[in-house]
């Protein structure tokens, strides 16, 4: 199909195959899929063929450990005291202050994760702590008033 010189190409017609490469070779994406024959495995050389496992590792003698798994990560995860300033924050609020407080500060100087949860159990601690004692000094001055005299009257 080679044009004739100085004429335009022309593009291919929708109904004929590109040619690209040999022109009698069929495109590699249309070509069979043969299964491998009877007996010879799907995939890599080096996988065991269906039905065959792959053997053990050997056991350890008996009372003996396995070889140790890996070690602390570093930073070693989230603080315990920041995690327990979070959950005293809704049990008990001031010693989720005093834990928060604690955890921020060895969370400095150990570089431990648990930051926010240090801040957030500081800052739920310490809105815990002012509701509770804006409704104890209510119910102090709500008591003080129902037992007044009202001015002698009875």
């Amino acid at each position: 199909m080679s044009q004739p010189p100085g004429e335009p190409e022309q593009p291919p017609s929708p109904y004929e195959p590109p040619t690209y490469g040999q022109p009698h070779e069929p495109p590699a994406y249309g070509q069979p899929h043969e299964p491998p024959a009877y007996g010879q495995p799907y995939g890599h050389p080096e996988q065991p063929p269906w039905g065959q496992q792959p053997p053990y590792a050997p056991q350890p003698p008996y009372g003996q450990y396995g070889p140790p798994g890996p070690g602390p990560r570093p930073g070693g995860g989230p603080n315990v005291l920041a995690i327990l300033s979070l959950v005293f924050a809704f049990v008990f609020a001031p010693v989720g202050i005093v834990l928060g407080h604690l955890a921020k500060r060895q969370i400095r100087q150990t570089g431990e994760e648990g930051n926010q949860l240090a801040t957030w159990g500081l800052v739920l601690s310490y809105v815990f702590t002012a509701l509770g004692l804006l409704f104890c000094c209510g119910w102090i001055g709500l008591s003080i008033w129902a037992n007044s005299d009202n001015g002698g009257y009875r």
